[in-house]
C-alpha cells in the first residue's frame, strides 16, 4: 500500500492554487528545487507521475488531480480527528487565529475577544485584518483558523474545503450631504439617488455589494468618485461631490455635513459570513471563538 505524505499533499494544494514552482516555493518558504524534489517524490511514492511539462512550465497531471480530490477529504478528516483529541483533552488554554476585513473587527471580533476573556482567560485569540477575499488563501494556508468574510465571493461558497456560516445581516445606510435636497425626505428610497454621482471602491466585494444593491433599486450607480477607506468616502460626501452606501457594522464617525439616513423601504443588506476549514468547526476552541461571534451578532439586535 502506498503512503499518503500529507506535507507533500499540501504542497501539491498550494502548486494547484498558485500555479508556479516558484510561487509555491515562497509561499512555503521553500526553494524551487526543494519543490519539485518533494513533488518527485510524492509521485515515486504514489507510483503516479505529479507534473508534466506544458511550454517552459509545468502542471498538474490528470492523475494529480484525482489525488487532489481524495487529498481534500483527507485533510477535512484530519481536522476532525484533531477536534475529536482536543474534546479528549479538554484544555482551556490554547490560541486561535482569527482573520477578518476591517469592519468586521471593531464591531464583531473585538466583542468576541472582550467576552472571551470574562470567560476563557486562558484562551487567547489572534487578530489579522485582511481584504475579504484574502481571508480564504490565509484559511487555507493554516496562518488562520477562522475567516470573517462576505457573502458575496461565490468562489469560496462553493470551495468544499471550508464549511461557511451566516452571521450577520449588515444593515446598508445611505450617506448624503446635509443640504442635499433628499436629506430630510421621509420614507427616502434608494431608486431617489439613481441620478447622483456615486463614491465606491474600483474592486472587491465592497464595489460589487455596492452595485448588486442599486441594480435591486432598478439602476446603475454612476460612479463619480474611487476610494475603500472611509473616512475619505464620508469626506467627499460631507463636500457635496456624491453620495454612498455605508453599512451599519463600520458605523462611521460623521461631521457635520454628513446626513446617515436609513432605508427602510428597500433594506438592503450585505452578509457576513464566518469559515473554517471543513471538519475544524467542532474543534472546542474554535467553536468558542464562533459561539462568541455570534454573541456578539446577538447584543448587536
Amino acid at each position: 500500500m502506498n503512503d499518503w505524505d500529507l506535507r507533500k499533499l499540501r504542497l501539491l494544494r498550494t502548486l494547484d492554487e498558485l500555479g508556479t514552482v516558484r510561487a509555491t516555493a515562497e509561499a512555503l518558504r521553500m526553494t524551487p528545487s526543494g519543490v519539485s524534489q518533494q513533488l518527485a517524490m510524492l509521485s515515486r511514492e504514489l507510483g503516479v507521475p505529479m507534473l508534466e511539462a506544458h511550454g517552459r512550465r509545468v502542471r498538474l497531471t490528470s492523475a494529480a488531480h484525482v489525488v487532489l480530490r481524495h487529498a481534500d477529504a483527507l485533510f477535512a478528516q484530519v481536522e476532525r480527528a484533531q477536534a475529536e483529541l482536543e474534546e479528549h483533552q479538554r484544555g482551556e488554554a490554547g490560541e486561535v487565529r482569527v482573520g477578518a476585513f476591517a469592519t468586521a473587527i471593531p464591531g464583531l471580533v473585538i466583542p468576541a475577544v472582550q467576552r472571551l476573556r470574562r470567560t476563557h482567560p486562558r484562551l487567547a485569540v489572534r487578530v489579522r485584518e485582511a481584504e475579504a477575499a484574502e481571508v480564504y488563501d490565509l484559511l487555507a494556508s493554516g496562518d488562520i483558523e477562522i475567516a470573517l468574510s462576505l457573502a458575496v465571493d461565490a468562489a469560496a461558497a462553493g470551495d468544499t474545503r471550508f464549511t461557511r456560516s451566516s452571521l450577520l445581516a449588515d444593515p446598508l445606510d445611505v450617506a448624503v450631504p446635509v443640504g442635499h435636497r433628499l436629506a430630510d425626505s421621509p420614507g427616502l428610497r434608494l431608486a431617489e439617488l439613481a441620478e447622483e454621482a456615486w463614491i465606491y471602491g474600483d474592486s472587491g466585494p465592497w464595489r460589487d455589494i455596492t452595485l448588486a444593491v442599486c441594480a435591486d433599486a432598478g439602476f446603475v450607480p454612476e460612479r463619480a468618485h474611487v476610494a475603500s477607506n472611509w473616512a475619505a468616502i464620508l469626506a467627499m460626501v460631507g463636500a457635496g461631490m456624491g453620495v454612498a452606501l455605508v453599512p451599519r457594522l463600520a458605523a462611521p464617525e460623521c461631521g457635520p455635513d454628513v446626513a446617515i439616513r436609513v432605508l427602510h423601504a428597500d433594506r438592503p443588506r450585505r452578509h457576513v459570513v464566518s469559515a473554517v476549514r471543513a471538519g475544524a468547526e467542532d474543534r472546542p476552541h474554535v467553536a468558542r471563538v464562533l459561539r462568541a461571534l455570534e454573541q456578539a451578532v446577538a447584543d448587536r439586535e
